[in-house]
């Protein structure tokens, strides 16, 4: 094999063949295949000194970056280098070897459309000398505006990819396209999508998903669909969103969800900065919002599609979904596929905007490999099942709008041939308990709020039950809780009483959720807090908490099976790396990330983009952590929320917030404030009932806490109740919780000196919680500006 090295103080790439996975499949073997034992050539790259020096550097370790480059393209072409090769027979394999020829043509019988360089880039160490390392190679690099880097902040940009150098993440880059296309070959009679109509479950096999995605795709481009720019998606889930999103990229362009709750002028940014084409919206409500936003500030907008019937309002490029899916029978396949064919997997696919908790939100960029490798890591490292040995099943509820839900929901299914059920709109209103009854999934992700929810629904029932019950109930949480410790240390040899609580306990709770057959509970978007971790897992619930961010194109690291630990987010996926940086001297740092699903970059946000990826391309996360010596994670806060007291002590609030709502079980919400200020004070809500409609808190307290309130001998049944007559018997116990903490505090300057009840618990609708129910901290302090202004004066 002609093997070839060079020196050059940046990272220098030459152009890959985007056919290369193509016309390896074409001649047998699949994409798992090592790559190395694949393709026609391999160049070995001597990292930059600076680089290979540095000991947080990938370069340090064995990584691959793989550029792609299209057919036809002439913005790189091999001309642009010279390069003079050398001999290095001992690492060439015994197989199949292959002779360097520059720029060969017609090898074969490869089609000419196809580019004449196939070449996989990486790192080796080499045994000769940096003089040497120079003499053997000369590269001309007049055209250095052709070399790619890791990120961009165009949306027709190219980057490189993270490839490691063998095993996990060494994987062949495949486009969506590619990759849908494979699982329908394997899956396309299995059901692939099911939606709930007149109380039955309606089908779609692979093979008619793909084609309705195909049918989308020719009417967005009937529509004017632009390569690289959008298609908007601005609706709850369904089947719909997913064809459309799905056919926006078959198109050549961006699938991008936008959040429901959004209002019309956070609308209008995500619709003008994405560039959107064609919206697709939901119902006459979401239709009627983008229709406010004046006509002159939609610019590239050329046509809407509503989903879901009735259509109360008309136009010229107002489209129902059944006349949309008509438009592009005009467009030949032939079309539709030359576009395929033409796409990367180191080019934009999706954009995720972030909810925005300061100023704008900004469009994360993924590539097609960002998505098709998260799929194939996140499927590997959970050991999830494929037809016909079993078929998962997963429901949809939580926004696709963000990563956690689009990933889980979306595009895992796809790689593994599952079943992706649509639960219904007002599933966070209650209903979500009903579709899980029906259709038992066997994994679930939820995020806080849904478990603590269930907890306290589980513990509501619990004190409606008899004392021999009660005291079952008991007994079975401690026999869980020991097994399920005693597993995360190894053990596996359960005792007979276990046996007996699964039967009495375990199995009635599951079957009572809905979960009866899940194999992995999931938690992501936000930490869990701890008693909630520990209250499953005593009912035989192991919690697995998942870590990542729109900017890891999903979750960096898994805590399931062999790699659960309670309160740990768990490792990182194979073939990704991380670090953490700054550590304090009780090991705690930023988390830095590196990996095939590390994000392109901030459309049209380059400072941005630069402020979250370094020099030596790692992603900085904002968030702290620490990893314990078997390489377990644990989030500890965000740099972003650490508040910084008068006296020049950092505190993060987090953990404060959790032992709070720890020792007091009636509190729903809790925010630490005290930036720059002399103390800390802490904004409290109370666990409430919610309109089953709109979703915004009442001022009844829950059965949970009118039962609390009632063990302390008060008779307040609402919020106005305890807060109009500062309920002493309530506010001596939250008192008392405060003290507690403060017991636990690590310096004075950690302890809580004021708290204040504030009226109505947070809400996403009110704007409170976001989307996944993160905290959304700026707006709080915002909003209650003036209360807590009271705390310091």
């Amino acid at each position: 094999m002609g093997v070839f090295r060079f020196t050059y103080p940046y990272l220098v790439i030459l152009p890959v063949y985007q056919c290369i996975h193509r016309r390896v499949r074409s001649e047998g073997g699949s994409s798992e295949q090592p790559l190395a034992e694949r393709v026609w050539g391999v160049v070995q790259v001597v990292a930059p000194p600076r680089l290979a020096s540095s000991p947080k550097s990938p370069w340090a370790s064995d990584a691959w970056l793989l550029s792609l480059s299209p057919p036809n393209s002439g913005k790189r072409r091999a001309a642009h280098w010279t390069l003079r090769a050398r001999r290095w027979s001992e690492t060439a394999p015994a197989h199949n070897p292959v002779e360097w020829a520059p720029a060969p043509s017609g090898v074969g019988s490869r089609p000419s459309r196809y580019w004449d360089l196939h070449l996989a880039i990486r790192r080796a160490k080499t045994p000769t000398s940096e003089e040497e390392e120079a003499k053997d190679l000369e590269v001309d690099m007049d055209k250095t505006e052709d070399a790619l880097q890791l990120w961009t902040t165009h949306r027709d940009g190219e980057i490189l990819l993270r490839l490691t150098k063998h095993g996990p993440g060494h994987e062949t880059p495949i486009t969506i396209p590619e990759f849908f296309r494979e699982s329908v070959s394997r899956f396309g009679t299995y059901p692939a999508v099911a939606t709930r109509k007149n109380d039955k479950w309606e089908f779609l096999k692979y093979s008619q998903y793909y084609e309705a995605c195909r049918k989308a795709a020719r009417g967005f481009l009937k529509l004017g669909l632009e390569r690289f720019n959008a298609v908007g998606i601005l609706g709850f889930n369904s089947v719909e969103w997913f064809i459309a999103g799905i056919g926006a990229i078959l198109a050549g362009g961006l699938c991008v969800g936008i959040y429901v709750t959004n209002s019309p002028e956070a609308c209008q940014y995500a619709i003008t900065n994405a560039k959107v084409n064609i919206l697709v919206v939901e119902n006459d409500q979401q239709l009627r919002k983008i229709l406010s936003i004046p006509q002159e500030k939609l610019e590239t907008l050329k046509a809407i599609v509503q989903y879901k019937p009735p259509m109360k309002e008309s136009g010229s490029n107002v489209y129902s979904w059944d006349d949309f899916m008509e438009l592009g029978n005009s467009i030949p396949d032939s079309q539709l596929d030359e576009i395929i064919e033409s796409q990367k997997a180191n080019q934009c696919a999706v954009i995720i905007y972030t909810s925005g908790t300061t100023g704008n939100p900004k469009g994360v960029m993924l590539s097609h490999d960002n998505i098709t490798w998260m799929a194939g890591a996140v499927s590997r490292n959970c050991n999830l099942s494929l037809p016909p040995e079993k078929q998962e099943m997963v429901v949809s509820y939580l926004p696709l709008s963000h990563i956690a839900a689009q990933i889980m929901d979306m595009w895992i299914p796809i790689k593994v041939g599952a079943i992706t059920y649509f639960a219904q709109p007002d599933a966070l209103r209650g209903t979500l308990v009903n579709t899980l009854h029906q259709v038992r999934p066997t994994s679930f992700l939820g995020v806080p709020r849904i478990w603590e929810k269930m907890q306290e629904k589980i513990k509501e029932n619990s004190t409606k039950s008899s004392a021999l019950k009660k005291k079952v109930f008991s007994w079975a949480r401690n026999i869980g809780l020991q097994v399920n410790t005693k597993r995360m240390l190894g053990v596996h040899d359960p005792p007979m009483s276990y046996h007996m609580a699964k039967a009495l306990v375990f199995s009635k709770v599951r079957s009572a959720l809905g979960l009866d057959r899940c194999r992995y509970f999931v938690c992501g978007a936000a930490p869990l807090p701890e008693e909630t971790a520990e209250f499953f897992l005593s009912l035989d619930i192991p919690i697995c908490e998942m870590y990542g961010m729109s900017e890891s194109s999903g979750p960096h690291t898994v805590s399931v099976s062999e790699n659960y630990r309670i309160l740990s987010c768990g490792k990182p996926l194979s073939g990704s790396k991380t670090m953490l940086s700054q550590q304090n001297k009780d090991g705690i740092g930023e988390l830095c990330l590196w990996g095939r699903h590390v994000f392109m970059g901030y459309l049209d946000r380059e400072d941005a983009t630069r402020e979250a990826i370094d020099e030596d391309g790692w992603l900085h996360s904002g968030d702290l952590g620490r990893m314990d010596k078997h390489g377990y994670i644990y989030i500890t806060g965000r740099t972003k929320e650490i508040l910084i007291t008068a006296g020049g002590e950092n505190v993060a609030p987090v953990p404060i917030e959790n032992l709070v709502k720890q020792r007091i079980p009636i509190i729903s919400n809790a925010m630490l404030v005290g930036d720059k200020a002399k103390f800390l004070s802490i904004l409290l809500t109370l666990k409430c009932e919610f309109n089953s409609k709109s979703g915004e808190p009442l001022d009844r307290l829950s059965p949970e806490t009118i039962n609390f309130c009632r063990h302390l001998g008060s008779q307040s049944t609402t919020v106005t109740d305890i807060l109009e007559g500062q309920d002493p018997y309530v506010y001596t116990a939250i008192q008392k919780g405060i003290d507690k903490v403060n017991e636990a505090a690590i310096s004075n300057a950690q302890k809580i000196q004021k708290w204040l009840i504030l009226e109505k618990d947070f809400s996403i609708s009110s704007g409170e919680l976001g989307p996944t129910g993160k905290v959304r901290r700026q707006f709080i302090t915002e909003k209650y500006k003036t209360q807590i202004s009271n705390l310091y004066h």
